[in-house]
């Protein structure tokens, strides 16, 4: 890797943290320079922009927590386990998030909903990719015969990914994580209810 592509990957990583704790319009080019230790003249020599940086920031922090959640699932063969793995994962999150401030799909979403079109496409991007991993583990449980044959996919994907959202948004604003364990209890229920034979 060159000097130049490891600049901008220490600016891109601790971009990351900055944006996803302030969000984008809360996170200053102050806020990069004194967190990457470069000059304005250092950072935009590596971006032509704020949103650009932003941008390869939440790209950066949801790879890592796609890359988490495959991890946890990854071990496992029966569908049962991984989605249980991803309940296990999201059980210590708020504790222990991979990028600083929480989840950075949430925080994203909620700021650049009606305000950034490109930071909104990149989160419907990952919720696309989770919606479709949880609903690839429920095909494959019914294909193993660990899941009824009419279980209905991405159903069960849309409630699970909203919910988990939803509940992280919930315990954060409390400050308390029971609304999300209530949640992840809530979804152990309907793996059983909805979907196991």
């Amino acid at each position: 890797m060159s000097k130049a592509d490891r600049t901008r990957q220490l600016i891109v990583e601790k971009s990351a943290h900055l944006f996803n704790q302030k969000g984008y319009a809360g996170t200053s080019m102050q806020d990069i320079m004194a967190a990457t230790g470069l000059t304005k003249g250092g950072i935009y020599g590596h971006f032509e922009s704020k949103e650009e940086i932003a941008l390869q920031a939440f790209e950066h922090a949801a790879a890592l927590l796609l890359q988490l959640l495959s991890d946890s699932i990854t071990p496992h063969t029966s569908a049962t386990k991984k989605l249980e793995a991803l309940l296990a994962f999201y059980k210590t999150y708020l504790y222990a998030p991979p990028i600083q401030g929480g989840c950075p799909v949430l925080n994203t979403s909620v700021e650049a909903d009606d305000t950034n079109p490109l930071l909104r496409a990149g989160v419907v991007r990952v919720l696309n990719k989770l919606h479709k991993s949880v609903a690839n583990i429920v095909r494959l449980g019914m294909a193993q015969g660990e899941f009824r044959t009419d279980a209905d996919a991405e159903r069960f994907a849309i409630l699970f990914v909203s919910m988990i959202e939803g509940g992280v948004m919930v315990s954060k604003a409390y400050g308390e994580v029971k609304y999300l364990h209530t949640v992840l209890g809530h979804l152990q229920q309907l793996i059983q209810q909805e979907l196991e034979v």
